[in-house]
This record gives C-alpha cells, sequence and structure tokens, in this order.
C-alpha cells in the first residue's frame, strides 16, 4: 500500500527543467528541489527559454546565442537530455528568448529580442514565420523599447501576449496582446491589432497566463520596489481605467523565468543569481528550492508518464 501512494504521489509531483544561461546547462528537479540532474551540457550558446512536450517525450529550448552574430537558435531533445538536434538553425532567428508550445496545431512560439520579432514554427522546425515585428535594422535594434522578450499563448480565444523590455531600469516596459493570425491584407511589422495592455513597467520578461481566472503574470527586472518581482494582473483591463499590476514576489536578483503550475495552485521562479524558487499563485508560501546554480534563465513544470 505504501509503494502504492509513493507512485501516486510521485505521478502528481510532476518535473521541473530549468536553465543555465552562464553553463549552458539544462537542469531537471523535483518541484521540492530534490534529485537536481544535469540533462545537457552544451556550452556557452546562452540557453534561454524551455517548454516540455510530456506526451512526445521531449524538451525544447531556445540558445540567444551571441546577439552581435545573429546566430540564435532552438534545439530538441528528449527528456532524459538524449537524442539533442537543431530544429531552427542558427542564424534563422535572431536571440530568441520564452518559448510556448501550441501542441493542438503543432506549433513553437517565441519572443526574439534583437531580431524585434515574434515568431512560430511546425514542431520540426519547418515553415518559420513571423508574427509581429517592432523594428527592422541595427537603429531600431540598439532601442531596448523593440525587444521581445516574454511570450504567452490563449490558444482558444485567438490571442498572442508578449512583453518589451526597455532600456535598464528606465521603466519603459510594456505588455502587448494580438491576434494569433496577421489581419489579412496587413504585416508584422503594420498589423493593427496590437493591443498595449501595460505600459511604464520596469523590464518585463517571462509571461504565463491563468485562463481560468483570465490572468496573466510575469517576471519584472530592474530597480525596487516594483523591479525584481513576480506581478499580477487581469488579462482584459477596463477600457479606460488602469489596473495597478499585484506585486507577489519581491527581492529577486535579475528575476527572468517563471512557471505556474495551476493544477497544484504554485508558481516557480529563476534570477540570474542562480536561485529557483516556488511560491503559492497569490505570492504566500514562498520557498528557495535551489541557490548559487549558476544563472538561471528559463523553467518550465511538467506532469511526465511514469515509467513501468
Amino acid at each position: 500500500m505504501s509503494a502504492i501512494m509513493t507512485k501516486s504521489t510521485a505521478a502528481a509531483a510532476g518535473r521541473l527543467f530549468l536553465l543555465d544561461l552562464g553553463g549552458g546547462r539544462i537542469l531537471s528537479l523535483n518541484p521540492d528541489g530534490s534529485d537536481l540532474k544535469t540533462l545537457v551540457t552544451e556550452g556557452r550558446r546562452l540557453p534561454d527559454g524551455i517548454v516540455v512536450d510530456a506526451e512526445a517525450g521531449h524538451l525544447y529550448w531556445s540558445n540567444m546565442g551571441i546577439p552581435s552574430a545573429n546566430d540564435g537558435s532552438i534545439e530538441r531533445s528528449d527528456l532524459d537530455g538524449s537524442n539533442v538536434m537543431n530544429i531552427i538553425p542558427p542564424g534563422a532567428t535572431h536571440t530568441p528568448k520564452q518559448l510556448q508550445l501550441d501542441k493542438k496545431s503543432g506549433k513553437l512560439y517565441w519572443s526574439d529580442r534583437e531580431g524585434m520579432r515574434v515568431m512560430r514554427a511546425n514542431l520540426d522546425g519547418s515553415y518559420i514565420e513571423t508574427l509581429v515585428e517592432t523594428g527592422r535594422g541595427d537603429e531600431d535594434r540598439r532601442d531596448a523599447r523593440n525587444w521581445c522578450v516574454g511570450i504567452a499563448l490563449d490558444i482558444d480565444g485567438g490571442k498572442i501576449y508578449w512583453t518589451q523590455k526597455g532600456p535598464d531600469n528606465a521603466g519603459q516596459g510594456r505588455i502587448f496582446r494580438a491576434n494569433i493570425e496577421v489581419p489579412k491584407g496587413q504585416t508584422p511589422a503594420n498589423r493593427t491589432d496590437i493591443e498595449v495592455l501595460f505600459d511604464g513597467l520596469p523590464e518585463p520578461i517571462d509571461l504565463d497566463l491563468d485562463l481560468s481566472k483570465r490572468l496573466m503574470y510575469w517576471t519584472d527586472r530592474g530597480d525596487p520596489p516594483r523591479g525584481n518581482t513576480v506581478s499580477r494582473a487581469p488579462m482584459d483591463p477596463t477600457p479606460g481605467k488602469r489596473t495597478e499590476p499585484e506585486i507577489l514576489f519581491t527581492h529577486l536578483m535579475e528575476g527572468i523565468g517563471l512557471a505556474l503550475d495551476l493544477k497544484h495552485g504554485r508558481m516557480f521562479i529563476t534570477d540570474l543569481a542562480g536561485s529557483l524558487y516556488s511560491a503559492n499563485l497569490d505570492g504566500s508560501n514562498q520557498k528557495t528550492l535551489l541557490f548559487a546554480q549558476g544563472n538561471l534563465t528559463g523553467v518550465a513544470y511538467a506532469e511526465l508518464p511514469q515509467q513501468e
């Protein structure tokens, strides 16, 4: 009986996957911080965003590469880190950041920072598309207000959400929303369906959504008290009325990664100082799960099929 209960508990606990930017590593661990493993070590290609396709048994992650070299890429491996293969070749995207998976349509979505784009492709890397283009050329690239960083999906609602970071500590970060598909007769650069949901933010980075409660969560870098935090706000702001974000988690050391585990009412957060944190969705029950683990960026939570 005890063994059955242990197996059931393990099945519900799931698994965390996270990226170490400085070490070029993909790490895996239990949600309580135990059983830390290194799955992949690929050198200084600056991994940033990660998603899990538990059903197919795959990890996908983005490598920023060297921004000045325009050599960003997206890779795939099995859940244990084996069979690493390139999906989006170096240079097909400039500086890919947060990744999201649309399993229903078989698509990967990501924000491309210095590329100043929101992009997607098939899971095998074919049919690369630009959905949003916020600038073009070196002059636009020098303006961090054009940098797309975080991304989240409301597939049933037909919307993409993304962040544009803005310069360091400038309070010019923004969160946007648009239809997933570019309107007919328009281009990624001139589409007219883009909404600004929030502006004046410190430096919004990664995004995640609670679609059932219509709430969006995000990490913010920048100076306290609003910077280096996790905040949430309604996905559908009241027209003409400014809704101030609710700050849930503070004192991050350059906060980056964010993953919601809605089933268990919790979130996981990473920062560049190498810490991994957990908290309830309202910010309570805060815990430090890891520290001094390099420079942590993307994080993903998944419940994996149990091995017999």
